[in-house]
């Protein structure tokens, strides 16, 4: 059992700084790094690329719709000409700077409303691998079993990964239950850690509804926004340790 955990990273903005990246660079094994379209600037990017180098981290370029007020949470009916060449422009800045720090971007996680649109929305979801097919068609992109990305990216030539979500409540369908329900995001990290380690060993998680659903996943991710981030994280990777499970990234 191998199972990569990543975190979403360099989150700040000029004066704002958001959860502890360097604490948390020391737990997982891969890195979403924030594009600058949701969060994250340039003296951001460039010091979160740096450390993830430093760790040995796999550094993600994390592509968001252009949302800095919202954070990149309001979903967008954006043209699919206008949304790839958006994530090509925010991979390419990304992937520039982790060059420059000795490293790459290794693999693509789109964010937040980004992410959950394309999950059921095949022209949004063309729109976000053809721009990574257009950069580097080998490429990985994370996204949750059963999304509409796993058809779009196969006709592209563009390699998936499934992703499980610790913190995060499910579905019965096999999706995030929205922020804007009530616990959605969880934050108990005995109770994350539980869930984390189904998730790896057994390819379960139970939804709100009680019954179980099948999420087969190679990464992991912990929210690095969240409250005591570095506390659920390490409880996961913990956890995982524990159960007999390789922590190791994918790319």
């Amino acid at each position: 059992m191998v199972i990569d955990l990543n975190a979403d990273l360099g989150e700040g903005f000029g004066v704002w700084r958001l959860g502890d990246d360097l604490a948390l660079l020391d737990i997982v094994t891969s890195a979403n790094v924030a594009c600058g379209f949701h969060a994250g600037d340039p003296v951001t990017i460039r010091r979160t690329c740096a450390a993830a180098v430093d760790r040995g981290v796999s550094i993600g370029a994390q592509v968001s719709y252009r949302d800095l007020a919202h954070f990149g949470r309001r979903e967008m009916d954006a043209e699919p000409e206008e949304l790839c060449a958006e994530v090509l422009y925010q991979l390419a800045a990304v992937d520039g700077i982790a060059r420059a720090m000795g490293g790459r971007v290794s693999y693509v996680k789109p964010h937040g409303a980004l992410y959950n649109r394309i999950v059921r929305d095949p022209v949004q979801a063309e729109a976000v691998v053809s721009a990574v097919a257009d950069y580097d068609p080998a490429l990985p992109v994370l996204t949750l079993p059963g999304s509409a990305v796993h058809a779009v990216a196969a006709e592209l030539g563009v390699p998936t990964v499934t992703e499980a979500f610790a913190d995060r409540a499910y579905t019965p369908e096999g999706r995030l239950v929205s922020r804007r329900e009530p616990g959605a995001v969880l934050h108990d990290p005995a109770q994350v850690a539980a869930r984390a380690v189904r998730m790896a060993v057994e390819g379960l998680v139970t939804a709100v509804d009680g019954s179980s659903v099948r999420v087969d996943a190679r990464s992991m991710c912990v929210h690095g926004d969240t409250p005591d981030a570095v506390l659920l994280a390490r409880a996961v990777r913990d956890g995982l340790l524990g159960a007999g499970v390789v922590v190791q990234a994918f790319a």
